[in-house]
């Protein structure tokens, strides 16, 4: 079996892959790890030489903007990776299976659930591969630490992970951060940290063309805004039924259940959005959390939902600030969406930004709000 630089290289050779600097070195960082691995897997001299002892870190921290190649890189690792005991699992996922676990542990143990937790995790696992790894909650930022350091230090387990942050901004100005940073220090200690930051945006070039407002509401829209999904996640549309959820910490010990949320992309409906009391600290939370937010069933809204247009008009406001790419299946044009009530005056900015969102220019925004 060829590992990760020589599967690369085929796919540049073959047209698939451009060439690309930040691209390469990841490929030869992970190539190493996996020989380190493999070897240590045959044990013998070469374990001997090539074995975990020699390792200088336990695993890879890749970063980087969207669409800049993180996880067909991992997918590379983790295809070619000769050994049995290795897991590939989106971080959301793992961290709700963390959450349960430890709940059942607490049930039936009366010290600290952290231990026993990570040692059921380690079993029969060397290698634990993690797309998008990004803290959004303070239940995840307050046990990650400790979770982390039983894994890697104590357990042996090898951590290759994506991010779309560098270590440092790794739940950026979240509540009591001051508990999440020794799992900073832990990356920075254990983990070779890997930049994916070039120009160009891959992803992007995927959904080249697209339409991102979509009406009116039915099948045919519908279709649209799955196919833009699958595009910007790599995800499998014959198990569209297990698409990860996730619950994003909006402030205030509040959580937002959010349907479908898979490498920096969520689905939500204009119902759970705006239909429900929901303010600025919420959208924010999204529109920090997510490159891209995909709203369906968009109504076209009349005098009698004036609140339901209020909150619409907040929620855009989120979104265009932090650059959020923005696809959507609604009942009119922005234009006919709120066309007279309270408030249809000032919803006129949010047709003008609604506009803008579908351009080319606003596509290839950075995500982030503007500075």
């Amino acid at each position: 079996m060829s590992g990760v630089l020589a599967r690369y290289e085929r796919l540049i050779a073959a047209g698939e892959l451009r060439a690309d600097p930040d691209q390469r070195r990841a490929a030869e960082r992970l190539d190493a790890l996996e020989r380190e691995l493999e070897a240590e897997q045959s044990g013998g001299l070469l374990g001997q030489l090539f074995g975990r002892k020699k390792v200088r870190a336990q695993g890879v921290y890749m970063w980087g903007g969207v669409g800049r190649g993180k996880s067909m890189l991992m997918d590379l690792f983790h295809a070619s990776l000769d050994i049995p005991e290795k897991r590939r699992v989106h971080f959301h996922a793992f961290m709700q299976e963390v959450h349960a676990a430890l709940r059942e542990a607490r049930k039936s143990e009366s010290g600290d659930p952290i231990p026993p937790v990570a040692q059921a995790l380690a079993k029969d696992l060397k290698v634990l591969a993690f797309d998008e790894m990004v803290v959004n909650n303070s239940a995840d930022a307050m046990i990650m630490s400790r979770l982390f350091t039983q894994l890697i230090c104590e357990l042996n387990v090898t951590v290759v992970t994506t991010s779309n942050r560098p270590p440092r901004d790794l739940y950026k100005d979240g509540l009591n951060r001051e508990h999440f940073l020794p799992f900073i220090d832990l990356i920075h200690a254990e983990m070779d940290v890997v930049e994916l930051n070039g120009l160009t945006d891959y992803r992007l070039e995927r959904i080249a063309g697209l339409k991102t407002w979509h009406t009116p509401i039915g099948d045919e829209a519908t279709a649209k805004v799955r196919e833009a999904f699958f595009r910007l996640t790599d995800y499998p549309p014959e198990d569209a039924k297990n698409v990860p959820s996730a619950e994003l910490d909006v402030g205030g010990g509040r959580m937002l259940h959010v349907p479908k949320s898979l490498k920096g992309v969520a689905v939500f409906s204009f119902k759970r959005l705006c239909e429900q009391a929901r303010g600025a600290p919420d959208y924010l939370a999204i529109a920090q959390a997510y490159h891209t937010v995909i709203i369906v069933g968009i109504p076209q809204m009349g005098k009698d939902m004036r609140n339901e247009a209020a909150r619409f008009v907040t929620l855009i406001d989120a979104l265009y600030e932090n650059r959020v790419k923005l696809f959507a299946t609604a009942a009119a044009e922005p234009e006919n969406l709120y066309p007279s009530g309270d408030g249809a005056f000032e919803f006129e900015r949010t047709v003008s930004r609604l506009k803008e969102m579908q351009s080319d220019e606003y596509m290839a925004l950075g995500h982030g709000a503007a500075g």
